[in-house]
């Protein structure tokens, strides 16, 4: 079996089961299945596949029509330019996530101490640690994602604190100049509604709110006065259909601002507390 006709059958079995970009993730999966970088599939398409190798891209392949995100299987995700780990443990990092870095970076550059909360991966504060410099903490719930986030500063070299608690409970009064979230904001009843990858692989506690979708965001907005000092910023990603709520909650901070991502819906909320600037 050669990489070309490799590729081939794993190009057709994906696309008669509709998955999305057939073409893309057999690439990936295949690159993935003999250690090697995409190009090399077109640079040396009559390669012979060692049996071990062509087992792996069996394996790739059946756990992806069974609906297992290729991040999942291939364990990795490209964000702001970086490689980053993942695992079942803890959400894809996404695209449109890229609009907290971007407007992070806009408005509070600054900022010296900077904080993650419901990390994850950890992409957000390391992306941030090491773009601007700043101390960075970051926080989740769950042990298995605070391990995978430190991994990823570890191996990036990006020195961030992970701390395993709800939310912000463990962060001192006054301690950030900066607050960032891509926090939980799907409703439980939208749960059937979600693409079977993200419902069924996706971990469960970094998706759902609650019963509203608000609810994390609520508990983020009361505490962030306490963690900030005067004149922080806290910068939000935006579910859908949440902008007049999170705004509202925001009503009496300053400098409220709302960015809409490449297709123009509403993806990032921004705000100052008040009291003097950094």
């Amino acid at each position: 079996m050669t990489v070309h006709t490799a590729l081939l059958q794993g190009v057709r079995l994906l696309e008669d089961a509709s998955t999305a970009v057939p073409r893309l993730t057999a690439e990936v999966l295949l690159a993935h299945a003999i250690h090697k970088e995409r190009v090399h599939l077109y640079a040396h398409p009559e390669q012979e596949l060692q049996e071990l190798e062509w087992l792996h891209y069996g394996r790739y392949l059946h756990e992806r029509l069974n609906g297992k995100p290729t991040q999942y299987i291939t364990g990795r995700q490209e964000f702001y330019g970086r490689e980053f780990r993942v695992t079942p443990d803890v959400l894809i990092p996404r695209p449109e996530t890229e609009h907290v870095v971007e407007v992070a970076l806009r408005i509070a550059r600054g900022a010296k101490r900077v904080l993650d909360v419901g990390t994850g991966s950890g992409a957000l504060a390391v992306t941030l640690q090491l773009e601007t410099g700043a101390r960075a903490w970051a926080t989740d719930i769950s042990p298995a994602a605070a391990t995978v986030a430190a991994g990823n500063a570890r191996r990036l070299g990006a020195p961030v604190n992970v701390a395993i608690c709800d939310l912000m409970e463990a962060i001192a009064a006054g301690a950030m100049d900066l607050i960032v979230s891509n926090p939980p904001y799907v409703p439980i009843a939208q749960r059937q509604g979600l693409q079977r990858e993200v419902r069924d692989w996706e971990p469960h506690v970094a998706l759902f709110a609650g019963e509203t979708g608000f609810e994390i965001y609520d508990r983020i907005v009361a505490d962030a006065p306490r963690v900030l000092r005067p004149g922080g910023w806290i910068v939000m990603e935006l579910g859908f259909g949440s902008r007049d709520y999170v705004a509202n909650l925001l009503c009496g901070w300053r400098d409220v601002r709302i960015d809409p991502d490449l297709a123009g819906i509403p993806r990032v909320i921004a705000a100052r507390r008040v009291g003097w600037p950094l």
